[in-house]
């Protein structure tokens, strides 16, 4: 009889990862991450078809392993999928940056997906041969999500859809959007919407990056007009929109702020510890300002861990992720400001300059610093996040909205 996933063990799953691994990877990186040789795996790196080994990982389950394994994923729970991040990340293999496909559209489509949506887009995701962008800010209602006005209108077996789009994430280089519109102007903001998947390259869909003050653009303005999307492409009922948003808006708080989240990719790539070492080599650990300062920012790190492990205890028992999850995104993004902030300190005056394209640490750590100012507004702004708190966590009164309940058509907009 077969084992199945719930009955494998922690030690058979991170055996089987490790075999993976070491079948999909070259001699010498293997060799160098047994040897904790990081000049040997620096070498080893040009040898990677990343690509390919991407499309790979995908297609073994590993990269999105809670998901069912007949939707490209391992079937295991958030519990055993910890034994699979562990062997990836010590063997420090690349991962895929489609963080809005397998972060929010794959969760939202295994909730609300047809079975042909699930078997169409879920293993082309994994394998981040097809990336997503999420197409819901607009220019006139940034917070207020569900007050858009991008149109759906239904024209037989196809919806024609027009409006505008704003900070919308790889849109420049995505496959696919999920796309939520207004379906029915004459019903409250948030019972007339409906959410489609969207091709970034059909005729009438316009993509303009903008650019940041790090000088890159993951931004972009998205503006369609008069695109067609085929009714198969609607994920969820028609008029249902939010319900299937809300799937999405919460999932991406937890890929915002879930346990990778503060890690190698934060002070210019290092965890908050990487901050302790730092300051030794640089002898302002002596300071005990400094010291109180780092290790603040380290109680912090902690602090984000156990809470991301307690909603995965919740998860593992099969809730869904929900308003919780604004508790991390909230501390994580004001907490990754403050980390991003003591780093480029401890610079000193290196941190003050550095030549254009300059890869070394300190213009890494600035741009680390840079880029950290859109935590507290990419993915609901930190205002947002404590309203949801206060209203659906503590139970606080609503804010009051008194065009909730009207008509969208009949809503005052700027």
């Amino acid at each position: 009889m077969a084992v199945t996933s719930a009955e494998r063990t922690d030690t058979e799953i991170r055996q089987a990862v490790n075999d993976w691994l070491v079948a999909h990877l070259p001699a010498e990186w293997v060799s160098a991450v047994e040897a904790g040789d990081h000049k040997g795996l620096a070498a080893a790196r040009p040898q990677l078809d990343v690509e390919q080994f991407l499309a790979d990982l995908g297609e073994s389950g590993w990269a999105a392993p809670t998901w069912p394994a007949e939707y490209a994923g391992a079937g295991l729970s958030p519990s055993q999928a910890r034994n699979v991040n562990d062997e990836l990340n010590r063997f420090q293999v690349p991962r895929s940056w489609n963080i809005i496909g397998i972060g929010m559209g794959g969760p939202t489509i295994l909730q609300w997906g047809t079975e042909e949506q699930k078997q169409k887009y879920l293993l082309p995701m994994v394998q981040n041969k097809e990336i997503w962008c999420q197409l819901f800010s607009e220019p006139g209602n940034g917070s207020d999500a569900a007050g858009l006005a991008t149109r759906a209108v239904k024209d037989g077996e196809e919806w024609v859809i027009t409006g505008q789009k704003v900070w919308t994430t790889f849109a420049h280089m995505a496959k696919w959007g999920l796309l939520l519109a207004r379906s029915n102007p004459d019903l409250p903001k948030h019972k007339g919407l409906s959410y489609f998947i969207i091709d970034m390259q059909a005729p009438g869909v316009e993509v303009r990056p903008l650019v940041q003050i790090t000088g890159d653009a993951e931004f972009n303005e998205v503006f369609m007009t008069e695109v067609r999307v085929p009714d198969a492409n609607r994920l969820g009922p028609e008029g249902e929109g939010w319900g299937v948003a809300t799937t999405t808006l919460m999932n991406e708080r937890v890929a915002l702020s879930g346990a990778g989240s503060v890690g190698a990719a934060n002070v210019g790539g290092g965890p908050a510890d990487d901050l302790v070492r730092r300051a030794k080599e640089n002898g302002k650990w002596d300071d005990p300002v400094v010291r109180d300062a780092v290790m603040q920012q380290v109680v912090e790190s902690r602090l984000i861990k156990i809470t991301n492990l307690r909603s995965a205890s919740a998860r593992r028992s099969g809730k869904q992720p929900g308003p919780e999850g604004s508790v991390t995104k909230l501390l994580q993004a004001e907490h990754n400001q403050r980390l991003q902030a003591l780093a480029v300190d401890l610079l000193g005056p290196s941190g003050t300059a550095w030549t254009g394209g300059d890869t070394a640490a300190p213009a890494q750590i600035v741009r680390g610093f840079l880029r950290a100012r859109a935590n507290t507004i990419e993915g609901g702004t930190s205002e947002v996040m404590r309203n949801i708190l206060g209203d659906r966590v503590l139970g606080l009164p609503r804010e009051p909205d008194p065009s909730r309940e009207l008509p969208w058509s009949q809503v005052p907009r700027n």
